[in-house]
């Protein structure tokens, strides 16, 4: 049975939120690169729950920019956000694998600075796509 699009893009969003509390733990945890990889996983679901509230059925790809250039067709705004949030997308490869990064390991390289950043920019994302869902304020 197919879900309501609305009800399937909440429960997305859920998940994207859920994902955001992650990785705020793992940078207070010191767990810097993953904090970078889940705050770019959290911010590309939040995205993903804004197609399927517009009806889509298949959402395929892990860029958010490219996502937020997706998402710009059917509402503007997603390109000045694409221009902000575009950078978590370099997280995604290099933040989990050591093949990424030469002659070190994501575990050395990545530092609060970075991991604090990351988690903001997705909650850009998050915020944009909160009011876009649910119509309410912007959360902390």
């Amino acid at each position: 049975m197919r879900r309501d699009p609305q009800a399937e893009g909440l429960r997305w969003l859920e998940q994207a939120e859920a994902d955001r509390e992650g990785a705020h733990l793992l940078l207070e945890g010191g767990s810097y690169h993953l904090a970078c990889f889940i705050a770019q996983h959290g911010a590309e679901k939040a995205l993903k729950a804004f197609f399927y509230a517009q009806g889509e059925e298949l959402v395929i790809g892990h860029s958010v920019e490219a996502l937020c250039r997706w998402a710009a067709r059917y509402d503007p705004e997603f390109e000045a956000l694409r221009a902000e949030v575009a950078p978590l997308d370099a997280h995604y490869l290099p933040a989990r694998y050591p093949n990424s990064v030469p002659d070190s390991i994501p575990a050395r390289i990545y530092n609060r600075l970075m991991a604090v950043e990351a988690p903001r920019m997705a909650d850009e994302v998050l915020n944009h796509v909160r009011r876009k869902l649910r119509g309410g304020p912007r959360a902390s």
